[in-house]
Formats: C-alpha cells, structure tokens, sequence
C-alpha cells in the first residue's frame, strides 16, 4: 500500500493521552468522537483520579467526589453522552448547615462563596460585632485588588475577619481544602473578583452578581449526582472511549517523552509508543517531571504548584441506632470553620443527601466526614481506627451522636487538590505559552482552570480540539502511527 493510501485510510494521526482521571478521560473521548485515534496511559491499576466508588457495610458509596456543578454543562452532558442520563440525580436535600460556636446552625442564603449580600442573615453565625464591624464597610476608602487578591485577605479588610473566619473559610475550604487567606479571587471566585473591580462596596458587588444570576433565570439543579455514585462516570467514559476505537491501557506509568522527527516518542515501561500528539492530563508534580527534558521552564513552573492532601472517613450506622438524633434529620451535612479548632471540616449525610444510598440501605444511615486541609497533613499520619474515632468524637460534638458505626472506611487523597494562590492564573498562563512552544502537546486537568469536575472537562476539551486543529493542519506529522511502533 502506498503511503499516500495508507494516510486516506487511517484516522487523522494518533494521541497519546496520559494520565486516565476525569480530564484525561474525557480529553480521549473527546478526541475519539473527533475521529482522531487515541490511547491512554494510566500509571495506576484503575481509571477515574479522585472519583471513586467503593464499599461500606456492602453498600457502594463515593470514596471521592460525589457530586458535579450542574450549573455547568460539561459534566452533566459528558455523563449525558455516554449512556448517563437516565441515572442522573439531584440532591435529595440541599440543607446544609455550619457547625459553629458551638451548635450547629442554618447555611446564610444569599452569599458568594461566603461573602454576603444582606448581613441580615448572619445574625446566628456572626457575633454582634461582626455584625457591627460590616456595617462599616461603607465609611472604609476602598481596598485595591490589582492584578490579582486573596479571597480571604480582601473580605476580612472590607468586612472583617469573622466573615472569613465562619463562612468564607470553610466554603472555600470545602473545595480547595485550602487556606481563604491564600487563596487567589481572580482564580477561585472569578465572578466576584471582577465585580469589585467595578468598584463600590463589597456588599453590593455581591448584590450586583445576585441580580445578573436572577436575571439570567437557570433553571434545575445547582448539583447533580449519579445513581451508584459520581464514581461510576470514569468506567463509563472509559467504556465510550473503547467503543470509538481508542485504546486504554492502565498500570503503564510514563517515563519519558522525547520529540522526534515526526512526533513524539512515549517511553513506557514495556515499550516505546509514537504518537502526533500528547494531551498531559497528570498532577502538576508528574507534568513537570515530563517535561523537564523538552520544556525546562514549564517543568520549574509546575514544580511551584503545591497540592493540600485530605482523608475521607465513611461511617455506615444501623437507622435504628441513630433515630433519635434530630440533628441528622433532614439536613445534607455541616461545614466547621477552622476556627473553632476541631478536626473534621465537614460531614455529609449521604443517606439524607442522595436518594439512591437512602434507597440502597434503607436499615442503614450512611455518612462522611472530611479531615485535612492545606498544611494539615499530619492528621493523614493517623491510623485508620485513630481518624475514625476522632470523626466519631467530633460528630458526637456537633450532633450528640454516640452510636457506633457497624462498617467504616478511610480514603486518603495524598496531594489531592491542588492550590490556587495569589498569582495562580499567571503562573498558569506562563505553563501554556511554554507547552505552547513544543509541536501537538497541551496539558489540561485541575490544576489549570479550576477543581471542579465540570471545569476539568473543559480544561481536557480544550486541550483536545488544540490538538485535533493542530494535527489537522499539519500534514508533516506522523499518521496512523501505531501504538506498538518503537518496540
């Protein structure tokens, strides 16, 4: 055959995808539905990164993310695409609670990642002068935020610490596990960094966000989950992937990426595969060390990238044992401030929250806590029994729960998430424009344009169609290069 036919023949070049999370896996469906062909390495013996399934007291439950921004269409419509939709499911209950000052109290409404628009509502969360020093805000001359702020920094100058404190710190630090008065505005809460910027009072920047989000009118869920558990979309994105003809191969670490006449060299540790394109989808620490060779200045800027690690603790009680509770009735869970100084920062009450766990145990009551935040790794040092009983004794604390779990199960995320601080966006822009340099490679995944599941497809989206246009319009690249070539 000659090689002109063989080119008319086969799909318009070949990517290697490394890293088999949520953003490598849909960077490789999204280039398979592209018609490109594609393989994906994943280091480890399993696909999806921080989401997982797994089992307490014979129930499958989440052991990492459990639920996606709805609000956003990239993950609802990912899990809409490949055979989802009929298992989608809102929150049973979206009553969340904070666990401050001792005693569990009401979720404030009408806030921007904690920041208020009315201090109406904050009358059981603030003290009476917190409350006082809000109502400052608008004698104060105006705080600058250049370039870029940190979130907590900025709120505690306008509206005082406690703010930060109670509401914005453990909002934030449920999603970064990070620390509010590091974390960047411009990265974490865009929407309300440009709304300072505007200029006025803190308060009506986030009256002013309210109005335009009631203006545009989106209806639905804010949050959406999955029958089986959010961990369940991995093997379904993957099983996609395989039937658009990519190839997906697991505990095949990558070590080393070499460009070459034609492409790229993907070293493994069994074979060397070529490929037209590389989409990056791995932790920042294992991006760098894959690109030292090839982009010595995009490797130092993603060795800067630092990472909070944090453990899960899923309790499984018996619903006969824990009725008497009121205070797990009807709510979703509580967030705890840092503050006040406990250990856990969170607890869902998966059994109130998803009504496929409720309807999966219905003898059981099924629950989580969350231990661990940026600079607080030593918690992670405890054994298993250890962060088990400190979960109970803080849930007896906040709940007056004193029943023993009949099941329990520990998950640690070591350097799960990583941080957005001050300058983050920049730091970010430095590592494209280099990556940008080398021939048909792009990153994507969390550490780029946010944690969330919806943000990491679209980062792995983006990257995807570069690389297709790029492949597309460069006819000297290899195609149809094959994944055994090399050997």
């Amino acid at each position: 055959m000659q090689r002109s036919q063989q080119r008319a023949e086969t799909p318009p070049g070949h990517v290697v995808v490394i890293g088999g999370g949520i953003a490598g896996l849909a960077a490789a469906h999204r280039l398979v539905t592209s018609g490109v062909r594609v393989t994906l390495l994943e280091a480890t013996d399993r696909l999806g990164g921080k989401l997982m399934t797994g089992e307490v007291a014979g129930v499958q439950v989440d052991l990492g993310a459990e639920s996606m921004l709805a609000r956003r269409p990239e993950a609802v419509a990912l899990a809409e695409a490949v055979g989802l939709a009929d298992r989608l499911q809102p929150p049973a209950t979206a009553t969340a609670s904070l666990w401050t000052r001792d005693a569990l109290r009401p979720m404030p409404k009408g806030h921007v990642m904690g920041v208020p628009g009315d201090p109406a509502v904050l009358g059981e969360v603030l003290s009476p002068e917190g409350l006082a020093r809000i109502a400052e805000e608008r004698d104060l001359t105006p705080t600058p935020v250049g370039e870029d702020v940190a979130v907590g920094a900025y709120v505690a100058d306008r509206l005082g610490r406690e703010v930060v404190d109670r509401l914005v710190e453990p909002l934030l630090g449920g999603v970064y596990a990070g620390d509010a008065y590091r974390i960047s505005m411009r990265a974490a809460v865009p929407q309300l960094f440009e709304a300072v910027k505007e200029g006025g009072p803190l308060l009506e920047a986030v009256g002013r966000i309210q109005e335009r989000a009631a203006a545009r009118q989106q209806a639905g869920p804010v949050f959406q989950g999955i029958e089986g558990g959010i961990g369940t979309l991995p093997a379904a994105v993957g099983d996609a992937v395989r039937a658009g003809g990519g190839d997906i191969l697991t505990e095949t670490p990558v070590l080393g990426l070499t460009r070459t006449e034609t492409g790229w060299a993907v070293r493994t540790d069994t074979r060397t595969i070529a490929a037209d394109g590389i989409v990056l989808a791995t932790p920042a620490w294992s991006a760098g060390t894959l690109l030292a060779a090839e982009s010595p200045a995009a490797s130092a800027e993603l060795s800067g990238v630092e990472y909070a690690s944090m453990a899960l603790v899923t309790l499984a009680f018996r619903r006969t044992d824990i009725e008497a509770y009121s205070a797990l009735r009807g709510r979703s869970g509580f967030l705890v401030p840092p503050v006040d100084g406990h250990t856990i920062k969170a607890s869902t009450f998966s059994s109130n929250k998803w009504q496929w766990v409720a309807d999966a145990a219905p003898g059981l009551f099924v629950l989580r806590t969350s231990v661990g935040r940026y600079g607080e790794e030593d918690h992670l040092h405890r054994e298993d029994e250890e962060l088990v009983s400190v979960s109970l004794r803080d849930l007896a604390a906040a709940t007056g729960l004193t029943a023993r779990p009949v099941d329990s199960e520990v998950t640690r995320w070591i350097g799960g998430l990583p941080q957005y601080p001050v300058g983050h966006l920049t730091r970010v822009a430095r590592i494209r424009d280099e990556v940008a340099k080398l021939p048909a490679l792009r990153v994507c995944g969390a550490v780029y344009d946010g944690v969330g599941i919806p943000a990491c497809i679209a980062s792995a989206h983006r990257a995807a169609d570069e690389i297709t246009r790029e492949i597309i319009a460069t006819p000297t690249l290899v195609r149809g290069t094959g994944s055994e070539a090399g050997q």
